[in-house]
C-alpha cells in the first residue's frame, strides 16, 4: 500500500510536487481544507532565489535564504513530507512516481516544479559556466570567487582578473553590481597584493539595454549606475562559446574569463516531457485559465512550469504566489462540488537593485522610482518576502553587515577555498 493510501483517511489526497514559491504557497493555502497533503520535493528546503546572489557574493548565509520544509507541520496538521524526485506522473492512473521506487497516488495534483538552466546549445556554456538557480550553485560561485582571489593573491597578481556575468536582466544586474562593489570596497583593503584596476567585471547582454521589462528611463539608471561602479557593459554582445578559461563574443572576440556566471534563460527540466501532460512555449505545461492542466481536471499547474496561451505570465515570484493560492482555492471548491474560477493576477510590480543604495521599481500605482528610494523598498520588500521569523533576522543583520560595514571591515561570509597553485604551475594567460 501507497504511503498515499495509508494517509488519506477517506478524504481527498492533493500531491504538491515542488516545495518553491507556487508549491509551498498551495500547502500552506491549504491548511484549514478537508484535505490531505503530501508535499514532494527533492530538497527539504525552500529557497527566497532572488537573494542567491547575495549568497554567491559572501553578504548573506545560504541559511539566511532557506526554509525547512518540513517547518510546514509545527502549524499545519494535514500535510506530510516526501523527500524526493518525481521521475514518472501518470494522469490516468492518477500516480506520482518518485525516484525512491514509491508510488503516491492522488486525487488532485499540482505541479510547481520550476525550471532550471537553459544554455541555449551555446558551446562550452554548460561545461564551463557557472549557474546561480540553485542554494548549491550559490555557494559553488561563492567558493569559485574567493579562489580566484587567493590565488591572484598568493601569485603576486601576474594578470589580470575577469569575472564575466551573461544575462542583462534583474539577476544578472545585481550580481555584477554586487561583484562590482566587491572589488571596489574590498581590494585596497583585505587584498593589499591585488591591484583594483585589474580586476575587471564584464556584464554581457544581447540585447541593447539592461533590464528589457522595465521602463526606458530606468534601464538607462540601471546602466549608467553600472558603469558608474566600473562593470564594462557589453550590450547588444552574443557569447558563441564559453571556454575553460574565456569566452568568446561577436566577432571571435576572445575575453579572457576567470569565472563565467550564467544569468540569462531558464528552461523546463527535460523529464517533465515524459510525464505525458502538454506542453507549450519552452516546454512548460499548458493550463487553462483555471490553472487546471489541459485536458486533466485533477491536475493542477503554477508558477515558472506553467503557461497559459491566452495569458502567459512573467516566470517571478509573484506569479507563483499568487497562482499557488489560486490553485488551493480551486481544489477547495473542486471538494465542496463547487465550480473553479479563472486566475486573475494582479500585476504588483517589479524591482531590481543595482547595488548599495541604488535600484530601480516599477510598482503598481505609484511613480516610477530609482535610487535610494527604490533600494529601501527593494530591501523591505525582500526581507518581508522571506518564510519564517529566524529568516528575516538573520537576512536584516547580514545585509546591514554588508551595506553598512564593507567598506570598512569586508566581513564576508565565505566557504572552502582551494590551496592557491604555486607560481610555477599557473598558465599565465595574455589580458583582454
Amino acid at each position: 500500500m501507497s504511503t498515499a493510501q495509508t494517509q488519506r483517511q477517506g478524504r481527498p489526497h492533493v500531491v504538491v510536487v515542488g516545495g518553491g514559491f507556487a508549491g509551498l504557497q498551495t500547502v500552506r493555502s491549504l491548511k484549514r481544507a478537508d484535505v490531505d497533503v503530501t508535499l514532494v520535493d527533492r530538497h527539504v528546503y525552500n529557497t527566497f532565489q532572488p537573494l542567491l546572489y547575495q549568497v554567491a557574493t559572501a553578504a548573506l548565509n545560504a541559511g539566511d535564504i532557506t526554509y525547512f520544509l518540513r517547518s510546514s507541520r509545527a502549524h499545519q496538521d494535514n500535510v506530510r513530507y516526501r523527500k524526493g524526485a518525481v521521475t514518472g506522473v501518470d494522469p490516468q492512473l492518477r500516480t506520482v512516481t518518485l525516484d525512491s521506487g514509491d508510488t503516491l497516488t492522488y486525487d488532485y495534483l499540482v505541479i510547481g516544479t520550476g525550471v532550471t538552466t537553459n544554455w541555449f546549445g551555446i558551446s562550452g556554456a554548460a561545461q564551463n559556466a557557472m549557474a546561480m538557480y540553485t542554494r548549491k550553485q550559490a555557494l559553488v560561485v561563492r567558493d569559485r570567487l574567493f579562489t580566484v582571489l587567493e590565488q591572484a593573491a598568493a601569485q603576486g597578481h601576474p594578470r589580470d582578473l575577469r569575472f564575466v556575468v551573461v544575462g542583462g536582466g534583474a539577476t544578472g544586474v545585481e550580481m555584477a553590481g554586487a561583484l562590482a562593489e566587491m572589488r571596489n570596497n574590498a581590494i585596497t583593503r583585505t587584498y593589499p597584493e591585488l591591484n583594483r584596476d585589474r580586476v575587471h567585471i564584464t556584464l554581457i547582454e544581447m540585447a541593447p539595454h539592461v533590464l528589457a521589462p522595465f521602463a526606458p528611463k530606468l534601464r538607462d539608471y540601471a546602466a549608467r549606475e553600472l558603469v558608474k561602479r566600473d562593470v564594462d557593459l557589453r550590450l547588444a554582445t552574443s557569447v558563441s562559446e564559453v571556454r575553460p578559461d574565456a569566452v568568446v563574443v561577436d566577432d571571435d572576440e576572445v575575453l579572457t574569463a576567470d569565472m563565467v556566471v550564467w544569468a540569462t534563460g531558464v528552461t523546463v527540466h527535460e523529464v517533465v516531457s515524459t510525464w505525458g501532460l502538454p506542453q507549450g512555449r519552452g516546454g512548460r505545461i499548458l493550463v487553462e485559465a483555471d490553472l487546471r492542466v489541459h485536458g486533466f481536471d485533477e491536475v493542477f499547474a503554477a508558477g515558472d512550469i506553467a503557461v497559459s496561451e491566452d495569458n502567459p505570465l512573467a516566470q517571478l515570484a509573484q506569479p507563483a504566489i499568487q497562482g499557488g493560492k489560486h490553485v488551493a482555492k480551486q481544489i477547495k471548491r473542486l471538494v465542496a462540488g463547487e465550480p473553479t474560477k479563472a486566475f486573475r493576477y494582479r500585476d504588483k510590480g517589479t524591482m531590481a537593485t543595482i547595488g548599495s543604495r541604488a535600484a530601480v521599481a516599477e510598482i503598481i500605482h505609484i511613480p516610477k522610482l530609482k535610487g535610494f528610494i527604490a533600494w529601501v523598498i527593494w530591501l523591505f520588500i525582500h526581507v518581508v518576502g522571506l518564510l519564517g521569523s529566524r529568516n528575516r533576522l538573520s537576512t536584516t543583520v547580514n545585509l546591514g553587515v554588508r551595506y553598512l560595514s564593507w567598506p570598512r571591515t569586508f566581513n564576508a561570509i565565505v566557504g572552502e577555498v582551494e590551496v592557491p597553485t604555486p607560481k610555477s604551475q599557473d598558465r599565465t594567460r595574455q589580458s583582454t
